[in-house]
């Protein structure tokens, strides 16, 4: 029997049970602090003397969507849950969960109530600092409940966590026709251990879009790099890029990056930036991908010094930040330093929501690139990628995306010059122009200070104004404190005679191992035409070789 009709077959067979015997159909209504819940898909109970199956109601009418779990057990084996997913139309997969009953103590009272007619007792269970009340029967001689939990006790309900939810049941019908229940075909899917298949069912339910796996990103001049369509390295490897195609992605969705950093022999924390490069008629940083940063075009600040790329304009768009992040002082690879009560960690989660730049993915080939500054041969090992989860409200509407600058030069080791033209006061400005209003505009701006000596701008706090059309909208100081915290992901980092690390330093908004959030900027509604913004950060002076930058970034987005 081909795969696909033996799913239809075991979903279709789910009514009933084997050998003709009777069963109970009860059906549960969750509610929230004693209101039923609205919109929900009731749950169902269907148990006979020999099985019981654990749904809801759209699973037995075949009405579900993909991905969907229910679960069923045998009487002769109570504590034994087969948990069943359908993940797809042509892939079912199964597991046997015993774990849960090992772990749960129950405490039987005796205090008793009556539920629809039937003489209930009550069992207690704590579950991860919850209190689990559960009322069953046993006068009718059948187990389950609305879930696995207690069902070996007998017919569960009524279910009660913390006072604040319930699952009670409303109604309990007994049907005597003959049908199958089809356990076998069950027992013929593929069996899964219980971490596996949790790790499968999670993943699922939202759609995973892998963009970097085990690549390397390191400084070395003399490597020849081969392109190809999937994946080229620039700027002597230090930066990495791919096109992308991303699926449709309906408003109320949610997207979030995650990246992973190792180090692969860098002992030193760096900048690492993450952006998106949309593809359309205008220039972008592709053309310097190919054609080297003299396609650029330049931005002169106030002393009349040059930068390539940093603002958009009428025929070229800025990359698009999509994350700022901080490598560590060496994580993986120097593992072997040993100090007193310090146990290293193995790597660091880079996770962001990005939901707000969804429309520039929905449906569309992009260019994902992704550096870290180094001048190491080994450099580091990355990976990254997207992950796109149904959702109906997002914190931000966004219906349009418009990229306005940024200074991180994501091609260093090819000459792009570092963000230093905040030395004159006044700073980075530049114009733009919307061809139609704008509602809810947000500015979503990042900003990172560097210069590491004890006067460089990376350890003292700058405050950062923000003007549009010249008024001043936002002005703040971008500074962590936090930067301890991250202690156990450095195991490289220099220890001072002050009992400090390096990496326990405050600094100019970001910190060894973490991503720097940004700052979202209200503005409200833009009317279609010219704009000009300005950033003015009061940049330290040079001393000698040693100098100060900022790595700003912003993009503009409303509806």
């Amino acid at each position: 029997m081909p795969y696909l009709i033996c799913l239809l077959f075991l979903v279709v067979n789910l009514i009933g049970h084997a050998q003709g015997s009777a069963f109970y159909q009860v059906k549960y209504v969750r509610y929230s602090n004693d209101k039923p819940i609205e919109n929900q898909d009731t749950l169902v109970l269907r148990s006979s003397k020999d099985h019981a199956v654990i749904a809801t109601q759209k699973f037995f009418t075949n009405q579900h969507e993909l991905p969907y779990e229910f679960s069923w057990f045998s009487t002769s084996a109570l504590g034994h849950i087969h948990q069943v997913s359908y993940l797809k139309s042509n892939q079912a997969i199964a597991t046997l969960d015993s774990n849960s009953f090992k772990e749960n103590s129950f405490e039987i009272s005796n205090e008793t109530k009556k539920i629809l007619g039937y003489n209930c007792k009550k069992a207690v269970v704590k579950i991860n600092s919850n209190t689990i009340t559960l009322w069953f029967t046993n006068d009718l001689n059948i187990f389950g409940g609305p879930s696995s939990l207690g069902s070996h006790l007998g017919l569960i309900l009524e279910y009660d966590r913390n006072g604040t939810f319930q699952i009670k049941a409303h109604e309990l019908k007994q049907f005597k026709k003959s049908v199958t229940f089809g356990v076998e075909e069950y027992r013929k899917l593929p069996y899964y251990s219980l971490l596996d298949y949790r790790d499968l069912v999670w993943k699922s339910r939202f759609t995973t879009i892998p963009v970097f796996q085990n690549q390397q990103i390191n400084y070395d001049p003399n490597r020849i790099y081969k392109d190809s369509e999937l994946q080229i390295h620039f700027a002597h490897g230090t930066l990495i890029a791919k096109k992308v195609k991303f699926p449709d992605i309906p408003m109320g969705h949610h997207v979030f990056l995650d990246a992973s950093i190792l180090s692969n022999g860098d002992a030193y924390d760096r900048t690492a930036s993450i952006v998106a490069i949309p593809i359309n008629n205008k220039k972008s940083m592709v053309n310097a991908f190919g054609e080297g940063l003299g396609v650029l075009p330049l931005f002169t600040d106030g002393d009349g010094k040059t930068y390539q790329g940093v603002v958009s304009d009428q025929t070229y768009d800025a990359p698009i930040e999509l994350m700022r992040l901080f490598t560590t002082f060496g994580i993986k690879h120097f593992n072997h330093i040993e100090l007193k009560d310090k146990i290293w960690h193995e790597h660091v989660p880079y996770r962001q929501d990005i939901t707000e730049l969804r429309p520039i993915f929905s449906g569309q080939e992009v260019w994902i690139a992704m550096f870290v500054g180094n001048y190491d041969k080994g450099g580091h090992i990355v990976d990254l990628n997207f992950t796109i989860h149904q959702g109906e409200t997002n914190v931000f509407r966004s219906e349009r995306v418009v990229p306005l600058f940024n200074t991180t030069n994501i091609m260093e080791m090819m000459g792009h010059e570092y963000a230093t033209m905040f030395a004159h006061p006044d700073g980075l400005s530049m114009k733009f122009t919307l061809d139609k209003p704008m509602k809810g505009a947000h500015l979503r701006y990042i900003s990172t200070g560097h210069g590491g000596w004890e006067n460089g701008d990376e350890f003292l706090p700058k405050i950062n104004k923000i003007e549009l059309d010249g008024n001043l909208i936002h002005q703040f100081i971008p500074w962590r404190q936090d930067c301890g915290s991250y202690r156990l992901f450095n195991p490289a980092s220099g220890n001072f005679s002050n009992g400090l690390s390096s990496s326990d330093y405050s600094r100019s908004n970001w910190c060894p191992g973490m991503v720097t959030n940004p700052e979202y900027i209200f503005i409200g509604d833009l009317p279609a035409g010219e704009h000009t913004i300005r950033v003015r950060i009061p940049m330290g002076d040079r001393e000698g070789s040693s100098f100060s930058a900022w790595n700003v970034s912003g993009v503009l987005f409303g509806y």
